[in-house]
């Protein structure tokens, strides 16, 4: 629960920044659409590389809080100055700097999640994180509006605003988040990756490149909201939709990582990429208004049959002293994975048209599906998993 708090404020601060950006770059700092390409594309690689390391190095310490705490404290300092910046490479290594943050707390979380966590509750424990962590997603924004709409504030005093959060986020993390004292700790030093990567077992493998699978047809949701934007929805509806949207995934995760605790979490996942294959169809196919907004809305429901679903099987997999390094596989497969995707899906789109990129998608989902098959559902404690 209190990593969950962590989460929440930690995406309040962040959501209060990160819908704003784009207009700063442009409006203030006079960026282009290369400059906000290079900031994210150098910012989420650094946050998918690092995601391997910090995994390895949290199985081989004493206690993981460590680098969780370093981690948000290192992004909760960083994310506000942008609002002092002058110029946009400025920009660029604030970013940086949160990135790196990101990358050493994301993998030791998930595995802090799963030390403390009863297995026959594993699914729950991650759908809560994540819902907690959408919850922080609604309300950023909504408080980031609120704050521009009284005089004399601007772009820059509501980056800076952002740090209030990111201060409650390091009060949790030192007054309310423990860890157990006889934790399994792996011994030597960390072995190389391939060395690690061969030391896992067959099943987290077949599930791992399942999820490369279908994380190359999932591009970022920008390409969801342009669409959106083609067939003709102003940008005030667009942003209500996006907060609409994080509300079913908030929602969907409380389900779904319950549900998983109870039923098979390969036909969960098998579901939810069946699921985002018939929307993606849908996006590329329909310009029906109507129609739109319910794909859109019912795409948050992918996410909890998902998000939530893939980290308790992957700690599933992963035997205690070693799941900060499968967290770790998991989120740098994901994280380096999202670039490719998200230049090929561009690609399409361009050249081909709406339906050629989202059809991609969906034929991606559906291929990912299939491997699915093939990873081995071993039962959990008072659970099928």
């Amino acid at each position: 629960m209190a990593l969950g708090v962590v989460s929440f404020f930690t995406d309040l601060s962040s959501e209060m920044i990160y819908p704003l950006l784009p207009a700063f770059l442009v409006t203030v700092l006079g960026a282009g659409a290369v400059a906000l390409g290079t900031i994210e594309g150098i910012a989420e690689s650094t946050a998918a590389v690092l995601k391997v390391f910090s995994g390895r190095w949290a199985d081989r310490m004493s206690r993981r809080k460590p680098l969780v705490v370093g981690g948000y404290g290192l992004s909760g300092f960083m994310r506000p100055l942008i609002g002092l910046v002058v110029s946009w490479p400025s920009v660029v290594f604030l970013r940086f700097a949160d990135r790196i943050g990101k990358g050493l707390r994301s993998s030791p979380r998930d595995a802090l999640i799963a030390d403390v966590t009863p297995p026959e509750r594993l699914g729950a424990a991650y759908g809560l994180h994540r819902a907690m962590d959408h919850g922080g997603a609604v309300a950023g924004p909504l408080v980031a509006a609120g704050l521009l709409l009284i005089p004399g504030i601007g772009l820059r005093e509501v980056f800076l605003l952002a740090g209030i959060p990111a201060i409650l986020v390091m009060l949790v993390l030192f007054f309310a988040v423990n860890e157990p004292a006889d934790r399994p700790v792996a011994s030597g030093p960390p072995p190389s990756i391939i060395d690690g990567w061969q030391a896992t077992e067959p099943p987290f493998r077949r599930l791992l490149l399942a999820v490369i699978v279908f994380t190359l047809g999932n591009s970022t949701d920008a390409f969801l909201l342009l669409r959106l934007t083609d067939v003709g929805f102003a940008p005030a509806w667009v942003a209500l939709l996006w907060s609409l949207h994080h509300v079913v995934k908030l929602l969907a995760n409380l389900f779904g990582g319950q549900l998983s605790d109870r039923v098979s979490r390969r036909a969960l996942i098998g579901t939810g990429w069946l699921l985002y294959a018939a929307i993606y169809l849908g996006f590329g196919l329909t310009t029906n208004t109507a129609g739109l907004v319910a794909l859109f809305l019912i795409y948050g429901i992918y996410f909890g049959l998902t998000e939530p679903v893939e980290r308790a099987w992957v700690a599933a997999l992963a035997p205690a002293e070693s799941r900060g390094g499968a967290f770790g596989f998991f989120h740098g497969s994901v994280g380096l994975t999202a670039l490719p995707a998200s230049l090929l899906f561009g690609a399409l789109y361009t050249t081909l048209g709406p339906a050629a990129a989202f059809g991609t998608g969906a034929a991606l989902a559906v291929a990912a599906t299939v491997l699915l098959i093939r990873v081995p559902a071993p039962s959990l404690p008072s659970t099928v998993s």
